[in-house]
């Protein structure tokens, strides 16, 4: 029986694209059974009705606390049965009972060469810090932030005149190249 994958996004969903491009190829012998998302505007949706995979989602605002959102989160991804679950730009810390019930079966891309520059604003910490090398890394989710056993990296080169939005759009580039084959790992 096939692996089930779950993908968690929040937004425009280009590395779940990525994911879901590769499954196809058959590149990753699985299936992906859910998309999971806090925005009900996400694009990712689109993307996810358009390959035929069922969409989920859990609005943070319609909760009343952290807590009731995350309860909810849990259940969505427990009724998933998720083998792996793939956070592909979710725009949220996973809360601690959810990092503990998918412990090792939790993947994040974060555009950075971890542990260097972990949370927001990754490019324009490389870029302050006049680094001349970043790019991306895969690494599973624990109660760090950011801070779990790395899987894979990719490297992409700081050029003089990067800005944060040329060099996020390079490194995206080795994001969809990265997040499958970490996946298909």
């Amino acid at each position: 029986m096939a692996k089930r994958i779950v993908v968690v996004a929040s937004g425009r969903g280009s590395n779940f694209q990525a994911v879901i491009e590769a499954l196809q190829r058959g590149m990753i012998p699985a299936a992906c059974v859910a998309l999971v998302t806090d925005n009900p505007k996400a694009y990712a949706i689109e993307r996810a009705e358009a390959a035929g995979i069922p969409v989920i989602v859990v609005v943070y605002a319609a909760s009343a606390s952290r807590e009731s959102y995350e309860q909810a989160l849990l259940c969505a991804l427990q009724e998933a049965r998720p083998d792996l679950i793939v956070l592909a730009g979710y725009m949220r810390i996973v809360g601690q009972a959810i990092v503990r019930e998918y412990a090792r079966k939790m993947i994040n891309i974060h555009p950075a060469l971890l542990p260097s520059f972990a949370g927001l604003h990754a490019q324009r910490q490389a870029l302050l810090h006049g680094v001349k090398v970043t790019g991306c890394t895969v690494h599973f989710v624990d109660e760090s932030l950011d801070g779990g056993p790395i899987i894979l990296q990719r490297c992409v080169r700081v050029m003089d005149d990067d800005d944060e939005d040329t060099l996020a759009q390079r490194i995206l580039i080795q994001e969809h190249i990265a997040l499958p084959e970490a996946v298909r790992l």
